[in-house]
């Protein structure tokens, strides 16, 4: 009777052991961070390269004098390590860039102020401003 015993205990116990682990299993899915912060993001691929950032630039003086205000910077960049799309807000408006795959192929669309630009650039380096 012993025998017979043993192993309706252990599959007991086993059993017990499985529905604990199977509900830390699904807490542990479910807890998720409501917020994640921090100073700068950084996507890399498997080599270690970055390829998506989200990182805010401090305001600078530029060599001209006038004061770029701080800014936050979103960039996509490519296998090449190229930034094929960049995304800014600054206090006083936003910019989109979209680049080719030869530099300096582009196209920036700004909005700073009460002034809006759309600017086209070819791999040339020839450019074409489009205002309303």
């Amino acid at each position: 009777m012993n025998a017979h015993r043993l192993p309706l205990a252990l599959t007991i116990v086993n059993l017990l052991l499985l529905t604990f682990l199977l509900a830390q299993h699904t807490n542990a899915v479910t807890d998720v961070a409501e917020v994640l912060r921090g100073r700068k993001l950084e996507i890399v691929d498997d080599n270690g390269r970055v390829r998506a950032s989200i990182d805010l630039h401090a305001a600078q003086k530029l060599a001209d004098g006038t004061i770029y205000p701080e800014t936050v910077l979103l960039r996509l960049i490519n296998e090449k390590g190229r930034p094929n799309v960049k995304l800014s807000a600054m206090t006083d408006g936003a910019g989109l860039l979209v680049g080719g795959e030869s530099d300096p192929a582009y196209i920036a669309l700004t909005a700073r102020g009460a002034e809006t630009v759309l600017t086209l650039i070819d791999q040339g380096g020839r450019q074409k401003l489009i205002t309303p």
